[in-house]
């Protein structure tokens, strides 16, 4: 991984992991350490581990922003031995505790094409469910520092959390905000992802630091012109299924690009179809 935190805020501390360009956060308290996410194999995590402790001694707690392979599949490094608590959002612990198997199946043939080293890597790693759920919110106290957990509601996942540090004016976005390419519509519910990042968007100020999901810190601007363009593709969406337009023509005019737009709408007429 080869790579190290950088300070982004007071005691706040970003990795961005170099091969996927995900971001893991690193807050520190005066009693704990909050890790938001755990990259996507034990050996990733093991230079994690490593890399946290350059940092801080203090005992960790972790959160996971979703159930995805990139930003979970590192628990057990991290919180397995000793026991550690792991926070997510209930669906997607649900689905690490009762679906590894799929998860890993799913990651691993993402991965193969491009990424075979990472792929034989993750097919080798435990996985480690969450031990702690959210539903809506949990505020947790890291000693002197008080951090907030949030669903946002349905967006990237069914499951996505953000995490809030106040008193840094940091906010913590996990892939409800990209920075490095597209949204990820394949699991997504992209007619309700703007009311997210609108409910998201409530957290901030002028001045809020905002780490997504993959690439650099953004700032609110970002995340309104974000937020935007996933209003307008919802739009088009449903004005365009209202009208039993196909996906491709939706495809042609939307944020973000054909390809992904394509994927947003498929999934969009399946829930307005009740398929989904």
């Amino acid at each position: 991984m080869n790579a190290g935190f950088v300070e982004v805020a007071d005691r706040v501390h970003v990795l961005a992991e170099p091969l996927l360009r995900v971001n893991v956060t690193l807050v520190v308290g005066d009693d704990e350490a909050l890790l938001v996410d755990t990259l996507s194999s034990a050996a990733q995590a093991t230079e994690l581990a490593a890399a946290v402790r350059a940092i801080t001694d203090r005992p960790l707690t972790l959160v996971n922003t979703h159930h995805h392979y990139d930003h979970c599949f590192g628990n057990a490094v991290l919180a397995g031995d000793p026991p550690r608590p792991v926070y997510a959002h209930a669906r997607a612990a649900a689905a690490l505790r009762e679906e590894p198997e799929r998860l890993r199946r799913e990651a691993y043939e993402e991965l193969l094409a491009e990424h075979p080293t990472l792929a034989a890597e993750l097919a080798d790693t435990p996985l480690l469910a969450p031990t702690h759920t959210v539903h809506v919110e949990t505020v947790l106290d890291l000693g002197g520092r008080r951090v907030l957990l949030r669903h946002p509601g349905r967006g990237h996942t069914d499951a996505d959390l953000v995490v809030h540090v106040p008193d840094a004016d940091v906010l913590v976005v996990g892939d409800l905000v990209e920075q490095s390419g597209p949204p990820a519509f394949e699991d997504s519910y992209p007619l309700q992802w703007p009311d997210a990042v609108a409910d998201l968007l409530r957290l901030t100020t002028a001045r809020t630091v905002v780490i997504p999901g993959h690439g650099d810190p953004v700032d609110v601007d970002f995340v309104r012109a974000q937020h935007a363009e996933l209003a307008k593709l919802a739009w088009l969406i449903r004005a365009a299924h209202t009208g039993s337009a196909p996906p491709e023509r939706v495809a042609a005019e939307a944020p973000f690009g054909a390809r992904p737009a394509l994927v947003a709408t498929h999934r969009a007429y399946l829930q307005l179809n009740g398929d989904a």
